[in-house]
């Protein structure tokens, strides 16, 4: 069969972990192969903030999101036409994931009206009104050109109780159909579904159990990390990953914590984005394995070390932390500075953790990466709880063996 016949996703599942819901995959897509778990930095208007696609390359990242409600309305659908696909408009030539532009309907509520029919948003830039359909949500990223799409969903804030939770998950269901409908390219481009159901473990399962009706490549875990408490964050993603199918990819979207990374890869799921990366990098921070280094404080500025000396970085290879206190906020390449960095830190991990199921030792790299990620303090119960749910006990904290033995 010639690959133009192949589907424009296929996955496979090359080793999983014999403790945890651990798993490495290999996705291929019609732009590249993505080996999961994978970390997804964001795109959002077609660029990286601070890094251009040349050293998104030099950090072997094989995909990147884009927003498909910012890109529908800059540049907006005829200019991506014209240009042939945001791959070549951006010179990307790898793998994009778009999100539907639903999350929108949290993040700019107050511009946001939603009914049956879809969302109609005032845009911010010339409060010019858009009325985004899953039919429309569908067009535009059809025009993005994106290997992988995701349905639009009805979005409530993670914290909202009551009926219209309910509410939300059916219609997501309901407006599934329709984008599925409206989609015009499956021989190119992967729909996902998204998981939605609040807090609710029976919605979740509902949820899951009416999308797996549908015939689509993948599936996305919507509707949290949006302030919800951490233990009902992991008890929802583990009640998706046991009943979603184990031979389609899992996403879990704008997720980017490290330790929720790691948590979150044994609790099953296989792909990931997040602004934090470079969000805290134009903050001056840079993530390291015990959380994140505020190359501001003056403890930095005569340090000729390297942020991470284990990382390959262009920055880490370059620069110390003193020069990066140095311009740290002050001037604009030090974004691109620790933004290249902080991406690189996530890549790593991910590939750390792939290679940690395929030798069968993710366990152990769990207990490893959280005792330095936590040093000498108490690592939160929620991650204890949910690494204990798929069978990785974590050793006491320091404070707590020294109580038990004094």
């Amino acid at each position: 069969m010639s690959s133009s016949k192949l589907p424009p996703l296929t996955y496979k599942v090359v080793a999983e972990c014999s403790v945890s819901k651990a798993r490495a995959g290999l996705m291929t897509l019609r732009h590249s192969e993505v080996r999961t778990p994978v970390f997804m930095p964001v795109g959002t208007q077609g660029t990286m903030k601070g890094i251009l696609p040349d050293q998104l390359i030099e950090l072997d990242c094989q995909i990147l999101l884009g927003n498909t409600y910012h890109l529908g309305l800059r540049p907006g659908i005829e200019t991506l036409q014209k240009a042939g696909g945001l791959h070549k408009f951006m010179s990307w030539p790898r793998a994009i994931l778009t999100d539907s532009g639903g999350f929108q309907m949290v993040s700019l509520l107050q511009l946001a009206e939603i009914d049956e029919n879809g969302v109609n948003f005032r845009s911010p830039f010339d409060n010019s009104e858009c009325m985004l359909t899953p039919e429309h949500s569908m067009q535009i990223q059809n025009a993005i050109g994106a290997d992988i799409m995701m349905q639009l969903d009805d979005v409530v804030k993670t914290t909202t109780t009551g009926p219209r939770v309910e509410e939300a998950m059916e219609r997501t269901i309901r407006w599934v159909d329709r984008c599925i409908k409206a989609h015009t390219r499956d021989d190119e481009q992967s729909l996902f579904p998204i998981v939605q159901g609040g807090l609710e473990i029976p919605l979740r399962e509902r949820c899951v159990s009416a999308l797996m009706e549908r015939q689509v490549r993948g599936f996305a875990v919507g509707g949290l990390s949006g302030g919800e408490s951490k233990h009902d964050f992991w008890r929802m993603v583990h009640v998706c990953t046991d009943h979603l199918p184990k031979d389609k990819p899992r996403y879990l979207m704008g997720v980017g914590f490290a330790a929720d990374l790691v948590v979150c890869v044994a609790l099953g799921i296989d792909m990931f984005d997040c602004v934090f990366p470079t969000r805290t990098a134009r903050f001056g921070c840079a993530l390291v394995d015990s959380g994140q280094m505020n190359l501001k404080q003056q403890k930095y500025k005569h340090d000729m070390e390297p942020i991470d000396k284990q990382c390959n970085c262009s920055t880490c290879k370059t620069y110390t932390r003193s020069y990066l206190h140095h311009i740290a906020t002050n001037e604009s390449v030090s974004c691109s500075l620790l933004s290249v960095h902080n991406v690189a830190y996530q890549l790593r991990l991910m590939r750390s953790m792939r290679e940690a199921v395929q030798a069968d030792a993710f366990p152990q790299f769990v207990k490893d990466f959280m005792s330095r990620h936590f040093g000498s303090e108490p690592i939160p119960s929620w991650i204890r709880e949910a690494l204990a749910a798929v069978n990785i006990e974590l050793p006491p904290d320091v404070k707590e063996e020294q109580a038990e033995n004094s």
